[in-house]
């Protein structure tokens, strides 16, 4: 299942460290921008949510 991708505005033709995500509906899809045939992770909304609050509360 594939959604259309939102690419970082700090990815770049070198890489970078981005995670791109993807609207799949119910779940959103998350993938390495560096080795995007790898796989994604498919997170719950709500859940992705709750991740980066820690992760903007952390940084």
């Amino acid at each position: 299942m594939n959604g259309v991708r939102r690419k970082s505005s700090r990815s770049n033709d070198t890489g970078g460290e981005c995670v791109e995500p993807a609207d799949l509906g119910e779940v959103v899809g998350l993938r390495d921008s560096k080795a995007p045939d790898v796989g994604q992770l498919r997170v719950g909304r709500a859940s992705l949510r709750v991740l980066v609050a820690r992760i903007m509360a952390w940084s």
